[in-house]
């Protein structure tokens, strides 16, 4: 468990006993608290490699005092949340009925945390060896109010990461290579990939004299004209333009001439532009 993993998560024993003299304070506290509704990158951050995805319904919010809160956002408060199991979105791991687990909640212009006794979340998560009713949310913001709309969407998401051959993680560039057409204007740039696993990956860029560039994109060892770039909020749009620099680096780029680099830079450039910016609203 990294340096921040550790800040965010104790014994939950130790909280709980020290949490429950502060829990009329925290009901007193709480209010309604308006999110902005997360992005296709926001879920798919979230889904990506999660052991754990549950709704369950929240039955006590007791905030923990700031000295227990170390590394909490401004503006921000870390709670102590026990909740009532209610699915098992995803995961192989069996649930109890009850769960407990720490979370960081926004808090309101008024200060007040959200008031979410009896409400329904979605919580991404990882089991806690030896504590079957204890959990630590992947990330301390990593607790969704739920609606079926919400859960509908995150169920695609989980069914693209599952898929066989599902496009794997980009990394970054690994070399970039322009090659001229015969013709004024004519050519192809063909951008190899990095990925966490290994496996090939690429994007392609054509021109031909008079028409727009054409795009194409691949997840295997065929590279080629594939009907374009992804469409976005897919798995395989995530991939690349939430994870690619704005930028070819010089580094990558092996085109021969000052001309031919020039150009695989440009048609970089065209490509990120045309897959979009990749919103967030998690900070």
């Amino acid at each position: 468990m990294n340096t921040h993993g550790l800040s965010f998560f104790w014994t939950f024993a130790a909280v709980a006993l020290t949490a429950q003299g502060a829990a009329h304070a925290a009901d007193s506290r709480q209010s309604a608290v308006i999110l902005p509704a997360p992005t296709y990158a926001d879920l798919a951050d979230l889904s990506d490699q999660t052991p754990l995805v549950i709704k369950a319904q929240v039955r006590k919010v007791i905030a923990l005092e700031p000295a227990r809160a170390a590394g909490v956002r401004p503006g921000w408060a870390r709670v102590y949340i026990e909740a009532r199991t209610e699915a098992l979105i995803a995961g192989n791991r069996g649930l109890g009925e009850q769960l407990s687990y720490l979370a960081d909640l926004r808090l309101d212009p008024r200060g007040k945390l959200p008031s979410l006794k009896k409400k329904s979340v979605i919580l991404f998560a990882r089991p806690v060896a030896g504590r079957p009713a204890e959990l630590q949310l992947v990330a301390p913001d990593a607790q969704l109010a739920w609606d079926a709309a919400l859960e509908t969407r995150i169920k695609a998401i989980l069914a693209e990461l599952y898929a066989p051959g599902a496009p794997q993680k980009v990394t970054g560039v690994r070399e970039a290579l322009h090659v001229p057409g015969n013709l004024a204007d004519a050519g192809e740039t063909q951008i190899f990939l990095a990925t966490a696993s290994g496996e090939p990956s690429a994007l392609t860029v054509a021109r031909s004299p008079g028409g727009p560039p054409r795009f194409s994109a691949s997840f295997s060892e065929v590279v080629g004209d594939s009907g374009g770039l992804p469409a976005r909020d897919t798995l395989a749009w995530y991939r690349l333009a939430c994870f690619l620099p704005q930028q070819l680096p010089a580094r990558a780029n092996i085109s021969d001439s000052v001309e031919d680099r020039a150009a695989a830079a440009r048609d970089y450039r065209a490509a990120i532009s045309q897959l979009g910016p990749c919103e967030r609203t998690r900070s």
